[in-house]
């Protein structure tokens, strides 16, 4: 299309959202029209730099808006520089990543940021430059194009809570511009801070207490939620707003096609409140989200909200007024390690049953383990009728799956741990966390055979849910905890590294060796991938809902899709089990193709079983 075409495109869809982004900017801006034309020009510019291939990609999936909702798409998760060194590594692996049956490629934070203050890359020194040792922008560019060839979507995390105190306008507030200043949150005393820390929670009580930093070359008290060296960006600025929601479409414009929203419920900040979940953070989330629609349809917007699911729900947004695309399901990574822990999976059936009941247009991540800690904000009113109180029982998960407990053959470490308060974190590979890593010390073949068992069980499990798969880079070769972090001063104080290692590539070549372990995780998940890509009852319309097994030990989900229907069973036990279905229909065993007796259907400890019915043609 030549420029009045494109000019068209950009005015239908701007008039298509502007009376209500107006509406909100004008309410969240007490009407400041300077900021709002400025804001719509930055749109327009933004719409213009977009390169024709994305514009050609967002027609498509304008198209068909739930592209990402079906049951195709597979994620994995990495950091690029412990995959492939750089940018460029990647793009010559992507032969690898799609033998991985992997078309959703997420690369942690790669944007610049200072050595040993950058908390994994969440502090920001400069959004339109990617971390020389990783590469460049450029790079980043042609990693995306050969993505999009391989029908690969690639996501990137959007810092958009803080700054790095290195960043320009950071350098700017220190040297005591006032513009500057106020794009972030600065006090000429301690004052207005203790006010805040009455009703403000402490994110990092033991490695980063409190929400304040002393600026000493600026003589005032900057707000830090996270860190020191991570500076709260003043949203109620329309400057920052205006300014972030461009660095957001520039990255968009390099080939991003899901923009992770970090920590998005802390950014705004109001005196009085926990400066959690204001309603203002929803005003801005929806507004980003008319944004993408106006400017490049074709991206996503994840919600990073790690919060009960009460908290994470209303990031959906509505129906008729929608915001994240994709949220991050939180609680159910937690409670799947604490049903690993205890065999008992009443907790994962109530909670799975919450999420099964939320509307379908709603769309979860779902993964077994992340780049970070496992926080333990499990259902503890429901634990406690089973006499499960909160603090002992964090004990007792920690001691569980760092091997502490008798019999444990999980490997994790804690993560800021709080003596005090008796809670710490939980780190480790989904490898070593299933007991692969001590089976493989012991030379016990037969815990060997049980952890391979209860690893695979847990991807299928994973692969059963509507939403997104995203397995961990390294998960697919089973890899164990790194413990050569300790070695490494700048990471040695932080044990999520623990499971940030680099790909052991060697360990990689042994994935066609059936008798190894590398190969048989590698074929068994591959075969999942297969399947679920193949039949239409994992697809995201799916009806979905919790099978009663009648077993504590035995989680039972069920699904219906256009004439299919699917039965998973898994079993958290140390036994065997044998479940009786009552569910209608003639099963068959979904992985080997034979009939399956509903009536007794056997489990191996740490087994499960993926049983289809085919009701006939699909309707």
């Amino acid at each position: 299309m030549d420029k009045s075409a494109w000019d068209a495109v950009f005015a239908a869809r701007f008039e298509k959202h502007e009376a209500e982004l107006k509406e909100l900017y004008a309410a969240l801006y007490h009407s400041d029209e300077q900021a709002w034309e400025y804001f719509v020009e930055m749109l327009r510019r933004s719409f213009e730099a977009r390169p024709a291939a994305l514009r050609k990609l967002d027609a498509a999936r304008e198209k068909d808006p739930t592209w990402y909702k079906g049951h195709e798409l597979v994620g994995m998760l990495m950091y690029v520089s412990s995959f492939a060194g750089n940018l460029k590594g990647v793009k010559k692996k992507l032969d690898y990543i799609e033998e991985c049956g992997v078309n959703y490629l997420h690369l942690m934070p790669l944007l610049e940021s200072p050595a040993g203050r950058s908390d994994g890359g969440y502090a920001v020194s400069d959004f339109r430059k990617v971390e020389p040792a990783l590469g460049t922008m450029k790079d980043l560019a042609a990693l995306a194009r050969d993505c999009h060839k391989r029908d690969i979507a690639v996501c990137l995390d959007f810092v958009m809570n803080h700054t790095s105190e290195d960043h320009e306008w950071a350098r700017r507030a220190r040297a005591g511009e006032k513009a500057y200043q106020e794009r972030y949150f600065f006090y000429d005393d301690w004052s207005e801070p203790k006010e805040f820390e009455k009703t403000v929670p402490q994110v990092f009580p033991t490695t980063a207490p409190g929400n304040f930093s002393w600026c000493e070359e600026a003589g005032k008290v900057v707000m830090t939620t996270f860190y020191p060296y991570q500076w709260d960006l003043n949203y109620a600025n329309p400057v920052v707003f205006n300014d972030m929601t461009e660095n957001m479409l520039y990255l968009c414009n390099q080939g991003v096609d899901i923009i992770r929203l970090d920590a998005v419920p802390y950014i705004w900040k109001e005196l009085g409140t926990s400066c959690r979940n204001l309603p203002q953070v929803h005003t801005l989330v929806r507004m980003m989200r008319m944004v993408c629609e106006i400017v490049c349809p074709g991206c996503l917007l994840l919600g990073e909200v790690v919060m009960e699911p009460s908290k994470v729900v209303p990031y959906f947004g509505t129906v008729e007024k929608p915001e994240c695309h994709l949220l991050y399901n939180v609680t159910t990574m937690a409670s799947t390690w604490h049903t690993v822990a205890t065999h008992d999976v009443r907790l994962l059936r109530h909670q799975l049953g919450q999420v099964f009941a939320l509307p379908k247009e709603y769309g979860f991540l779902n993964y077994l383990r992340c780049h970070d800690d496992i926080g333990w904000g499990l259902d503890y009113p429901f634990l406690e009728r089973f006499g499960m109180e909160e603090v002992a029982h964090k004990k007792f998960l920690n001691d569980y799956l760092t091997g502490k407990w008798a019999g444990s053959p999980a490997r994790g470490e804690l993560y800021n741990d709080d003596p005090t308060l008796g809670d710490a974190r939980l780190c480790g590979t989904t490898a070593s966390l299933c007991g692969l890593e001590s089976a493989r010390r012991e030379g016990d073949e037969e815990k060997l055979a049980w952890a391979l068992r209860l690893d695979i069980m847990l991807h299928a499990y994973i692969f059963t849910l509507s939403g997104v798969p995203v397995l961990y880079s390294g998960d697919e070769i089973a890899q164990e905890n790194d413990y050569g972090y300790h070695d490494d001063p700048l990471k040695a104080d932080d044990s999520r590294y623990i499971h940030r290692g680099r790909l052991d590539w060697e360990a990689a070549e042994r994935r066609h060796d059936p008798e190894s372990v590398e190969g048989q995780i590698f074929a068994a998940l591959r075969r999942l991938e297969e399947l679920r890509a193949k039949h239409r009852v994992f697809d995201g319309a799916a009806d979905t809902w919790i099978v009663d097994t009648r077993d504590d030990g035995v989680l039972g989900i069920g699904r219906y899709c256009r004439g299919e229907k699917l039965v998973g069973l898994f079993n958290f036990s140390d036994r065997e089990k044998r479940v009786s279905l009552t569910e209608l229909g003639d099963y068959r065993d979904l992985l080997t193709g034979e009939e399956a007796d509903k009536f007794a259907v056997t489990l191996p400890s740490g087994g499960f079983r993926w049983l289809l019915c085919d009701f006939g043609e699909e309707s």
